[in-house]
């Protein structure tokens, strides 16, 4: 039924990394699928932000973000998974759900923390990503 998951990872929130990682990796043994994992890095937001961080931020960040997910995948995900790891850079919701679209994928698989009084039930990322995906969405607590 699912041939390809997308498992968004924060690596910077390792105690919900790992529970969605265990829920997806239990997925993907189960139906012998491939696990994407998917780290985004914030956007700078407004012209003025990104001018005062530094011509080479971005890329700064996207190696550091590179180098945290691919070292979380090592620690993470079992040699019996197959998996391949991504980075984007936006908002999280927007390019979990532009990589679900251009890698094809059958399911999502996000975390989301305690609630908040601000984002009631599940964290405001996974309740976007679960309102506006076409994929079937999981959403692990």
């Amino acid at each position: 039924m699912f041939n390809t998951l997308l498992l968004a990872v924060d690596v910077n929130a390792s105690e919900g990394a790992v529970r969605s990682a265990q829920a997806a990796i239990s997925m993907a043994r189960a139906e012998g699928a491939t696990l994407h994992l998917l780290n985004v890095v914030p956007d700078n937001g407004m012209a003025i932000v990104s001018a005062s961080l530094g011509p080479d931020h971005v890329k700064q960040a996207l190696a550091a973000a590179e180098a945290a997910l691919s070292a979380w995948a090592k620690a993470t995900i079992p040699d019996d998974v197959t998996y391949k790891a991504h980075i984007a850079e936006g908002t999280v919701y927007d390019q979990i759900i532009r990589a679900a679209n251009a890698l094809e994928i059958d399911a999502i698989i996000v975390g989301a923390h305690s609630p908040e009084l601000k984002d009631y039930l599940i964290g405001p990322n996974a309740a976007r990503v679960a309102r506006h995906a076409t994929q079937s969405v999981f959403v692990v607590r």
